[in-house]
């Protein structure tokens, strides 16, 4: 056995689970940006008057057709 080998391996254990739980913090910090982004756009289009609120809905189903349309090539 050799105990300074050990002792790295511990080291580097220790190391990667620092970084993942930096990431994993890093990514419930976006997930909650996000969300309140969401919320914010929802009740922006929900504020809306119904004809415009149509139009917009209209506009963006467009537009992800034509994204959609263009990643398969079609």
């Amino acid at each position: 056995m050799n105990p300074g080998g050990n002792l790295v391996r511990v080291g580097l254990l220790v190391a990667a689970a620092g970084v993942l739980v930096v990431a994993a913090r890093a990514v419930g910090d976006r997930h909650k940006v996000a969300q309140l982004t969401t919320r914010q756009i929802e009740d922006t289009v929900s504020a809306l008057d119904p004809a415009t609120r149509a139009a917009l809905v209209a506009r963006l189903t467009a537009d992800a057709a034509e994204h959609v349309k263009g990643r398969v090539g079609g």
